[in-house]
């Protein structure tokens, strides 16, 4: 048998299972990513990419790229309730982005999975250090006292691969996570579903309706989603087995009748594209790590589709595992680093899975008439804006050093995202002036600790002595509201909370790590300020 060692094996070759690779390739860590399917998906399974995601589509250097292959984002923002697609009583609504606008340089968009998984794939199997191969099937996996040992196959050929860890991406029904005994808490299943991909020229009779996601009263009831808002589109409905439904039931007949009926066109031209079975599920795995082995997205938690949560979740899950691999795998922090991933991760996902469920209960309401159209459509349109969810969390763990601030309160925090530089949260986006342009602090982020302090406060020196005592690359950002300097705002100090005298360190995902809100700049304090987050000692 072949043998192939590697620093990191990916299972899953999904939207999360490539984000681990991209992220991992971005520090320099070799990694192995096995897909079962021969090619990436065939069907626009998740649509949504949050506003957090598309910033890091944006640091990766592909949000053109995505932004070409998906939705008009005033398309992204709409939704749409109604008997059907076509009947007097529709009501549309589109989400603020006035009111979101400052909070990111970019924002949310819709970017159906076929296509998104297209672009990330490009770009993971551009990165050196990477391997990624689909058709090839994990299975077999143990540990070993080095990491763990794994039997890959495709194509009759079997190989052994040793990895340091295991990243395990390969969704609900999670084949690693079984193996290692990991159960998944949370209700009962709420449904099952059946989605249905079709061709029909409903562009031209919806120009004026246009939305992402079209809640209906149809027969069935459905939900219809918009994959290019011209020909392809999606529909989504339920059966129930408790009275001998099945998806054996939804043949192309009554696919089409299905269609039909959402569309409010008895002679509608239709040509059903592909049928997909789900199960419709809200739950969380009681573990996310079982020692080198690491669940992230679908494998770890699995939201209901209302709000498009599912797959962002499970890339910010990547995002934070891969730096904290690789700082381990290099040296520079101490293996109980990793075990901050669970009491960062998992109440996050906890808090978005209950979120995705109360979305669904809103369309529950609605199905069974208990809700008119326009409490539909206020309710609907009012939940689709999630930037206090998506932006607003924050960890807390032994890789941030709290400060003894409170959290912000906001009256809606799952609509409303109050920025802050508190240790624990995303580092806040602020417009800087650069070379007679601008730049979001967010984009000044690269793959290593960054340091952000006024000019002159002295912290500049410090950071440099630190990053020698300590072996950690640190860069520095020195903002002046003077023009003393390359970079300039006159108020993200403030919006800081760092004053004139004091500085933020932020990790390499981009959430704060440590503040000294005005103390004299210090290599000492920087220096424990880094080994209590890469656990050093």
């Amino acid at each position: 048998m072949d043998e192939l060692d590697v620093e990191v094996l990916i299972v899953g070759g999904g939207p999360v299972g490539l984000s681990a690779s991209i992220e991992l390739s971005r520090y320099g860590i070799s990694s192995l990513l096995v897909e079962r399917h021969q090619g990436t998906s065939l069907f626009p399974k998740a649509r949504l990419i949050s506003t957090r995601t598309m910033e890091l589509v944006r640091a990766w250097g592909i949000q053109d790229e995505v932004e070409r292959a998906g939705l008009p984002r005033e398309e992204t923002l709409a939704v749409g309730v109604g008997t059907s697609l076509t009947d007097d009583d529709f009501l549309r609504a589109v989400a603020p982005l006035h009111e979101d606008a400052p909070q990111s340089p970019t924002y949310t968009y819709i970017c159906a999975q076929d296509r998104f998984e297209v672009i990330l794939r490009a770009l993971a199997e551009a990165q050196p250090g990477a391997d990624v191969r689909f058709d090839t099937t994990m299975t077999e996996m143990r540990k070993t006292a080095d990491g763990v040992e794994a039997v890959v196959e495709s194509a009759g050929a079997r190989r052994l691969v040793r990895a340091r860890y295991l990243v395990a991406a390969d969704g609900g029904r999670s084949t690693t996570r079984d193996a290692l005994g990991i159960a998944m808490t949370g209700p009962p299943p709420l449904g099952n579903m059946i989605s249905v991909m079709f061709d029909a020229d409903l562009g031209p009779l919806l120009r004026d309706r246009q939305a992402a996601l079209y809640f209906l009263l149809s027969n069935p009831p459905c939900a219809v989603e918009a994959v290019d808002n011209r020909r392809r589109w999606m529909i989504q409905t339920g059966y129930d087995p408790a009275h001998g439904g099945s998806p054996d039931d939804f043949t192309e007949e009554v696919c089409v009748a299905a269609v039909r009926s959402a569309a409010g066109i008895p002679d509608l031209a239709v040509d059903i594209v592909g049928i997909m079975p789900w199960l419709q599920q809200a739950v969380v795995a009681d573990e996310f790590r079982s020692g080198p082995v690491f669940l992230a997205g679908d494998a770890a938690h699995v939201a209901t589709p209302q709000g498009g949560f599912g797959m962002n979740c499970g890339i910010q899950d990547a995002h934070n595992l891969g730096w904290k691999l690789a700082a381990v795998l290099r040296g520079t922090a101490g293996e109980a680093l990793l075990d901050t991933y669970t009491p960062e991760r998992r109440p996050i996902s906890d808090r978005t899975v209950t979120e995705s469920l109360n979305n669904a209960l809103i369309t529950f309401q609605m199905m069974e008439g208990r809700l008119t159209m326009q409490e539909s459509i206020d309710r609907q349109a009012g939940r689709r804006s999630s930037e206090g969810l998506v932006l607003g969390f924050h960890y807390d763990s032994a890789a941030v050093v709290a400060d003894g601030t409170p959290a912000p309160e906001p009256a809606d925090p799952y609509r409303t995202y109050l920025p802050t530089a508190r240790p624990g949260h995303r580092m806040p986006h602020v417009w800087l002036s650069r070379r007679g342009g601008q730049v979001s602090t967010l984009d000044l982020l690269g793959g290593s600790f960054t340091l952000m302090t006024s000019a002159g406060t002295g912290w500049a020196q410090a950071a440099k002595q630190a990053a020698q005592d300590t072996g950690v690359a640190v860069t520095t950002l020195e903002i002046s509201a003077d023009n003393s300097t390359e970079l300039t705002s006159p108020t993200w100090a403030e919006e800081f909370g760092v004053g004139t005298a004091g500085a933020v360190l932020v990790r390499p995902d981009g959430h704060i790590g440590w503040r000294s809100p005005g103390a004299e700049a210090s290599a000492n304090a920087l220096t424990d300020a880094l080994g209590t987050i890469l656990a050093r000692s």
